[in-house]
């Protein structure tokens, strides 16, 4: 099966009825696509009235991928706000209980930042999360591209295998070291994520500007560009049972209409879903 959405759900405007409130945004939302990633929970470990909440207002088939705290994947250059790494994970794992018991995670994604390069030491903390996750299904993304160099390659596809990650397929910028290539190997037999984050080169290598937010992922797939990845997605269907397929080129509110193209593209119609068409390319 392929899930096809977009990454958080608050700053896609052309969805959702006018006026409407940001807290009924995501109910609108599960009317157009199947999953959505949940990004907030990057920036601060989600209290369990708000996951309810959540859980409560989507499809009951509905898939929620979440982003690991960025005290997990190292973002935090500084102390993390935990006493411990063991506290910092056992309290995120706690905000997972309601998707959990409504069958609603799909996965964990654990980006982990440009500057986070392939060693020892890095390889040894991204086997602990992996132990510490224990059976939750996670993801892993990396930002740099020493992970994939010719001498990591295989040692890096073979360690997500062996550990059990899902593996994180990016379409970014390739913009040097803090990026990476398109890696189409599947590490997973189940689950296979796909995440769309633009083509934009210099709003890239530029995350220390005011406006990087702005910048960054803006971007708007083109119907070539989109067709390539439909040709992409039906080769990595041979090897995975599902994927899951991500916009994050949220800039200028290209994403969802990309996603709608590409559902159109795949030819999926989801049950109790029915995606608004979308005049794409006029």
């Amino acid at each position: 099966m392929i899930y096809v959405g977009v990454t958080g759900w608050g700053d896609h405007d052309s969805l959702y009825t006018a006026g409407i409130s940001s807290v009924d945004k995501l109910k609108e939302y599960g009317g157009h696509f199947p999953i959505v990633e949940v990004d907030s929970s990057f920036y601060a470990i989600q209290p369990k009235r708000n996951v309810e909440r959540w859980v409560k207002d989507t499809p009951t088939s509905f898939q929620f991928i979440v982003k690991a705290y960025q005290g997990m994947t190292r973002h935090l250059r500084g102390e993390i706000p935990f006493e411990t790494n063991e506290s910092m994970f056992s309290a995120f794992i706690q905000s997972l209980q309601p998707y959990i018991e409504t069958n609603k995670l799909a996965m964990v994604l654990f980006q982990f930042p440009p500057w986070y390069d392939c060693k020892r030491e890095n390889v040894d903390y991204i086997r602990w999360c992996r132990e510490k996750m224990g059976d939750i299904p996670v993801a892993l993304e990396f930002r740099n591209r020493t992970w994939f160099s010719e001498k990591y390659y295989d040692r890096t596809i073979q360690f997500m295998e062996n550990e059990n990650w899902i593996h994180s397929i990016c379409d970014e910028p390739q913009a040097g070291v803090g990026s990476i290539p398109t890696v189409l190997v599947p590490t997973n037999l189940e689950k296979t994520l796909i995440r769309f984050h633009g083509r934009n080169v210099h709003g890239w290598r530029k995350p220390a500007e005011g406006n990087w937010r702005d910048v960054r992922y803006l971007y708007r797939y083109n119907e070539l560009e989109l067709n390539e990845w439909v040709k992409h997605i039906r080769e990595l269907q041979r090897s995975s049972k599902d994927l899951y397929v991500l916009f994050n080129n949220n800039s200028a509110g290209d994403a969802s209409d990309n996603a709608k193209q590409m559902i159109d593209l795949l030819g999926i119609e989801y049950d109790g879903l029915a995606p608004r068409q979308l005049d794409f390319f006029s």
